[in-house]
């Protein structure tokens, strides 16, 4: 822990209690009114999504843990039982102005003429259609379930919502009913003719209940109500470690198994009848001490980020189409521009087309003779991985280290590991009990007698899908000082923990943390001489004990240091004694935050890191993550200014100081206004045009 018990003023804010604060920020965005109306539609699917995967993944660890014995919980730095009511008591606050907000959002949709309907508010003309489209292609789909007193309830999925049905006749005593929605096909969403300017959507639920005689004909009930449920289950992977299998069976199987997780939440609508409530949760085991949620009629928001575009003008971002490095123009090689200079891509301002060009033109040079890859997250028609495959039959010795255990992207990334696997690729399943996260690609050249490698080094995925979504960075390079450190990297995947000697490259878990307290530690010995000393941390998250306390210290003695915090920040900000030298912020606009850029004054003589790894010990201690020192000055400097136009963000920045958490930073007296990501985007632009 470092420096803890030193500082009596230590304070630490439980990653999941600064998590949900993350996600609240993702709320304002659909609260915000400059946000445009069917923006904001998605950032609530967003919410829901996000809110999901909360419960799935860290309410349900928390719920382990509080299933230890009291003697094991006593080693854990938090009482699991106490965050968890913590976390139950913010989750309502927020849920209650989700629904606000999703009620004003339907407000200012109607002042749009886009009306979503339920099934009480159809015309007659509408019910027709409504009834033609459920026969044509809805009914298909549906598989009820009757359910009585006797009757074992199957296993839910946490995929999808339910809708419960009450299915009433006079003197007799009520039945019970369960319809999977469809999930994915058809949509959620059936657009409704026109009539005049006005636009009409119905949800997939509504038209479900608007035909429920129709599902249930062959009975002869007086009434007929449904109300929406949904389940959230563990959905954390137990991989058995046994020998006999290979590591793509055992995930194979912890993914089946993960369908029949423990349940960590059960939505209901609130609407309800208290006793049919309690048969379902009765019929599905839940406990009293089970997350049990009263919601509104609609859940599943998720489904809402594919929200139907009307082609309404002004609903939407205005769309900012990515530039061309200006280096890196059609018809250019992107090897003899890499050979003479490093080039650093920012995605989505720049266009991610220039990793595909460069991954087809390894493909098909006859010079390249190696590719090597790591893959975590793929894009499902993913042309990275159809590159490689390209390489392969050109024959080409392609090696690919693919993280199987990519949470909730196992399943697709099984299926290319055996897809390249098919087409001759080299495929390693990372290295033994530490995940692989580093995004490294490197391709040998042979020209004449030499050899030639080209690195890439990046912040976020080799995902073209994503890479429109995400702001990230990604280095190429021919230095033969990274080069050698990348190969080495390599070797540690090939040759399992066969470790080298790094200079340019911070690589966990070998010597990641040790690196990191250098070069604070360092800043601090400077600050104490009298000397400027500052930091810069742009990341996606900050919850390492070791690191906060480090960085409360560097701030006692007088290093200046500002956070740029997507997400969980377990450091509290701004606090005289302890923090007063720390600022820090949190951008959510358009685009997902997803660089890590380090940043250290050092003297005048400035070291700019970039790469895969948060300020977490399961990213510092558990998993290979990569950062690299950027030596070219020009590149160093951009990514200076981008740091800096982020810093005076004024429109999308929140503050995150604890006496302001989460208020947007408001442009101070003759300020311009600043929006980032836009501002970023013309930087790049303006850097792309006057270079042509």
């Amino acid at each position: 822990m470092g420096k803890k018990g030193k500082a009596a003023a230590f304070k630490y804010i439980h990653r999941d209690i600064s998590w949900l604060s993350f996600n609240e920020r993702v709320l304002q965005e659909a609260e915000d009114k400059r946000v445009p109306l069917n923006e904001r539609v998605r950032f609530l699917g967003i919410f829901s999504n996000n809110q999901d995967e909360f419960f799935r993944v860290r309410v349900a660890t928390l719920r382990r843990m509080a299933k230890l014995q009291r003697s094991k919980i006593r080693e854990f730095e938090i009482n699991p039982t106490k965050v968890i009511s913590q976390i139950q008591k913010k989750i309502l606050v927020l849920k209650n102005r989700f629904d606000n907000s999703y009620l004003e959002i339907l407000k200012e949709l109607e002042k749009e003429d886009i009306f979503l309907l339920n099934e009480s508010q159809l015309s007659d003309e509408q019910g027709e259609v409504v009834r033609q489209y459920f026969n044509d292609s809805v009914r298909p789909r549906l598989f009820p379930i009757m359910i009585d007193q006797e009757t074992k309830l199957p296993v839910l999925s946490d995929s999808s919502i339910y809708l419960a049905v009450r299915l009433l006749k006079e003197g007799q005593l009520p039945r019970f009913s369960l319809i999977e929605v469809p999930d994915g096909e058809p949509s959620r969403f059936f657009v409704l003719p026109d009539i005049g300017n006005k636009k009409f959507i119905i949800l997939l639920d509504d038209v479900i209940r608007y035909n429920l005689r129709s599902v249930y004909q062959i009975f002869d009930f007086d009434r007929m109500d449904a109300y929406t449920i949904k389940i959230t289950r563990d959905a954390e992977l137990d991989i058995d470690s046994d020998l006999s299998q290979s590591l793509i069976e055992l995930i194979q199987k912890s993914v089946k198994r993960r369908v029949k997780g423990e349940p960590v939440r059960f939505i209901y609508d609130a609407e309800m009848p208290r006793e049919m409530l309690d048969f379902f949760v009765r019929k599905m085991k839940l406990h009293k001490d089970d997350a049990l949620i009263p919601g509104a009629r609609y859940h599943n928001f998720k489904d809402f980020i594919n929200f139907p575009d009307l082609q309404r003008i002004g609903l939407r971002y205005r769309v900012h189409p990515p530039v061309a490095h200006p280096m890196l123009m059609p018809h250019t090689s992107v090897f003899q521009v890499v050979r003479k200079k490093d080039i650093m891509l920012h995605f989505p301002y720049q266009t991610f087309n220039h990793v595909i060009d460069f991954l087809r033109e390894a493909a098909i040079n006859p010079s390249v003779t190696h590719i090597q890859m790591t893959l975590y997250r793929v894009a499902s028609n993913s042309s990275v991985a159809l590159s490689l495959i390209n390489a392969a039959r050109n024959g080409k010795q392609v090696t690919v280290v693919m993280e199987l255990q990519a949470r909730f992207d196992e399943e697709n990334n099984i299926y290319w590991a055996n897809r390249l696997q098919e087409e001759g690729v080299k495929v390693i399943f990372g290295v033994n009990k530490l995940k692989v996260h580093a995004k490294l690609c490197i391709v040998r050249e042979q020209v004449g007698n030499t050899e030639v490698h080209y690195g890439i080094i990046g912040t976020g995925n080799f995902n073209e899908k994503t890479a429109k979504l995400y702001t990230d960075v990604m280095l190429m390079t021919t230095r033969p000082s990274i080069i050698k450190e990348m190969k080495m990297v390599f070797g540690f995947f090939e040759n399992q923990y066969e470790i080298g000697a790094y200079k340019n490259i911070l690589m966990a878990p070998i010597h990641l943390r040790r690196k990191l307290r250098q070069l604070i530690n360092r800043e601090i010995k400077h600050a104490k001489s009298g000397a400027p000393a500052s930091i810069y941390i742009k990341v996606n998250n900050l919850i390492d004990r070791e690191i906060v306390a480090l960085l409360y210290e560097a701030s006692n003695a007088g290093v200046k240091i500002r956070l740029i915090v997507r997400s969980a920040c377990s450091i509290v900000p701004e606090v005289k004694g302890m923090s007063e030298n720390i600022k820090a912020i949190s951008i959510l606009d358009k685009f997902l935050e997803h660089p890590r850029i380090l940043y250290f004054h050092n003297k005048g003589k400035e070291e700019v890191f970039i790469g895969s790894a948060d300020m977490m010990e399961r990213n510092i201690d558990n998993r290979v993550e990569v950062l690299v020192k950027v030596l070219d000055e020009e590149i160093r400097q951009q990514l200076i200014d981008i740091l800096e136009i982020q810093w005076k963000d004024n429109m999308k920045a929140r503050n995150l100081s604890q006496y302001h958490l989460n208020e947007y930073i408001q442009p101070e007296n003759e300020d311009a206004p600043v929006r980032s990501q836009i501002a970023i985007y013309e930087y790049f632009k303006h850097f792309s045009e006057s270079e042509t």
